[in-house]
């Protein structure tokens, strides 16, 4: 296995070049030191990109190397333009200690172990519903070269607005590197789990308790939690959702660090590169799922009302100021909420149940994570005896509880108000969990470590210097995150209390994608003309047919069409020779030529039986193709003119 991710490596390394390299660049222009600088990169880099994406096709421009090269050198000019106008240094200055470096490069090559476990081969393809659609969309943008959110969904014939960043970024990765798609994908999750999301924890802790040793701790406990990212690469798989969460602490980060710029410079540069990068955070998050937006702006609407209960300015603004925050985010909120197809998962915990999840970060059955939520709890009980940090308190009980009402709450109508944009859905409202949990817990282990040290130097009368103190510290956090990554599973939870013990980027013979399976997609191309149409039961792996050979394999989604021909296909296609409703009901789909036989198909979740899908051998109107092992594929002469 190890040989083999050594053989990509060279496609991580892109992936990493590609989701941080223009951000740095840019930042760098205008200034942008330290921590900061590297955390906050890749936000700017998705922005950039996503930017890029929407005006080239705009313009009418392919989605090219060259032309994503052009467009990045465009905005690194712009940058360039407002360092003239507004000349000042916006980033830290930090002192020269290795201990922050250190806890994120920790963490970093811990997630990245835990990641390359679970997901275990680089050309491994989630066996999940929604890894057909992203997968596809990657498919999609390199035959039509566009990878506008405007466009996306347009091989399932949608239209308007999809969140696009991650498949513009896996896309490019394909062009750049010349990997598969699946490939440049899993190369993309390990960027995100390993890369994005340690900087940015490490950087909101640091804001947010002004610790360089929780801020380290942070960084090395970035992955303690199966709930993020682990989670999001094994439900779903939920790729946009595993980018805007990655993005969301340091999108965090910038916000929180406006008060500071501004003691430091309060001026209208300030002003210009705060609102610059806040708009860089929004258009981030929303080009990779705008409904982790709705998560940032509840963080961002509780720390505004602490600092505006705390500022001294009089009870009318006060008042005024706290019912625009949240009659702003109430609207958007409701938007959301209505902008997608409303809840659909019901409540699964008992309320008992469900705050012991939250409080031992056991989230959808998962296992307790007894090291981490000690050490959350004591945080909690510090901030909230602090009080520049109860803000953080009530931040947790908010996000807390958006998992409580989904894991808990029954009645439609809050379902749909309150989880609306997450669709309901448990597991993407669980994955917002480490976003406070984790810097609470570095906080926790810091303060406690602090204290212990400071009772040991009573009883013996030596004394440990601060430096030696955070070592130590980071030296414990790493001890159970090693502890962690060796020892304890990460078996997808479900809502019926059972795991999947084996990973589901996994192929065998029953997998949703099986081994033959996947060797009969890959094989098309070369049995088929390019022009060739073939349709296929989406309940089984045929799915993939369309990213795995680039032929006109129907349906293109998991999910089957919602029309009345479709299911006469599915209980009488293989009748087609006896029943003439069949060849009208192929005439809806464009009279594909072909059809794979996958099997029946399945009754989990989201997938279907077919029987008229299945079992040509013998029928009257089919010919054989090929087969491999069990499967096999067919042309369809019954409707021939």
């Amino acid at each position: 296995m190890i040989a083999e991710w050594a053989g990509t490596s060279y496609v991580i390394a892109l992936a990493a070049g590609l989701i941080f390299a223009p951000g740095l660049a840019l930042l760098a222009i205008v200034r942008v030191r330290g921590l900061m600088l590297a955390a906050f990169a890749p936000v700017m880099s998705v922005a950039m990109i996503g930017v890029a994406a929407l005006v080239l096709d705009l313009a009418g421009i392919g989605w090219t190397p060259v032309a994503f090269g052009v467009a990045m050198l465009v905005m690194l000019g712009v940058a360039l333009l407002v360092r003239w106008l507004a000349p000042m240094p916006h980033g830290e200055r930090e002192e020269r200690d290795w201990i922050v470096p250190a806890g994120i490069a920790i963490g970093a090559f811990l997630t990245l172990w835990r990641l390359i476990a679970y997901i275990q081969h680089p050309a491994g393809i989630s066996q999940s519903n929604d890894a057909i659609f992203h997968l596809n969309a990657v498919r999609y943008i390199l035959e039509t070269h566009s990878a506008s959110a405007l466009d996306v969904s347009g091989f399932i014939g949608g239209t308007g607005f999809y969140p696009a960043a991650w498949h513009g970024i896996t896309s490019m990765l394909v062009l750049m590197s010349g990997a598969d798609i699946a490939v440049a994908a899993n190369a993309v999750t390990l960027v995100i789990g390993a890369g994005i999301w340690p900087l940015g924890i490490a950087w909101l802790t640091k804001v947010i308790f002004r610790s360089d040793t929780a801020a380290a701790i942070a960084g090395v406990l970035a992955a303690a939690l199966q709930t993020f990212p682990i989670l999001m690469f094994e439900w779903g798989v939920l790729y946009p959702n595993a980018l805007s969460t990655a993005l969301l602490p340091a999108a965090l980060a910038v916000v929180l660090s406006i008060p500071e710029w501004l003691r430091r410079r309060a001026d209208w540069r300030t002003w210009l590169l705060s609102s610059l990068m806040v708009m860089a955070s929004v258009g981030a998050i929303a080009l990779a799922q705008p409904a982790t937006l709705l998560a940032w702006g509840l963080v961002v609407s509780i720390w505004l009302t602490s600092q505006v209960v705390r500022s001294s300015a009089r009870i009318i603004v006060k008042l005024a100021a706290i019912a625009v925050t949240w009659g702003g985010l109430a609207v958007v909120w409701y938007f959301f909420a209505h902008s997608t197809s409303g809840s659909h998962w019901g409540p699964f915990r008992g309320r008992l149940q469900a705050g012991l999840d939250i409080l031992t970060n056991a989230h959808i059955f998962m296992a307790p994570a007894f090291a981490v939520s000690v050490f959350m709890l004591i945080g909690l009980i510090v901030a909230a005896l602090t009080a520049a940090n109860r803000w953080v308190v009530v931040a947790w009980v908010a996000i807390s509880t958006l998992y409580f009402v989904a894991a808990t709450v029954g009645r439609d109508f809050i379902r749909v108000e309150l989880l609306g944009a997450w669709y309901a859905d448990p597991y993407r409202v669980a994955a917002l969990a480490p976003l406070l949990a984790v810097p609470l817990a570095a906080y926790g282990l810091t303060v406690t470590v602090r204290k212990a040290m400071n009772v040991w130097a009573r009883r013996t009368e030596r004394d440990m210097s601060e430096r030696s103190v955070a070592w130590l510290a980071v030296g414990i956090a790493s001890l159970v995150m090693i502890v962690i990554t060796l020892f304890r599973p990460v078996p997808m939870p479900t809502l019926y209390g059972e795991f999947e013990t084996e990973s589901l980027y996994v192929e065998g013979d029953e997998t949703y994608l099986s081994t033959d399976e996947r060797h009969m997609l890959e094989s098309l191309d070369e049995l088929l003309p390019a022009d060739a149409r073939v349709i296929a039961n989406p309940s089984t792996g045929s799915g993939f047919g369309y990213m795995l050979s680039g032929l006109d394999v129907n349906p293109k989604t998991w999910a089957p069409p919602a029309n009345e021909e479709w299911w006469i296909l599915a209980e009488s296609l293989r009748d087609a020779a006896s029943d003439p409703a069949v060849c009208d009901a192929l005439a809806v789909f464009g009279n594909p030529e072909y059809v794979l036989d996958f099997g029946i198909g399945g009754t989990e979740p989201g997938r279907y039986e077919m029987p008229g899908m299945t079992d040509f051998d013998g029928q009257p109107g089919f010919s054989h193709v090929a087969d491999v092992g069990d499967v096999s594929l067919w042309r369809i002469t019954a409707c021939d003119q």
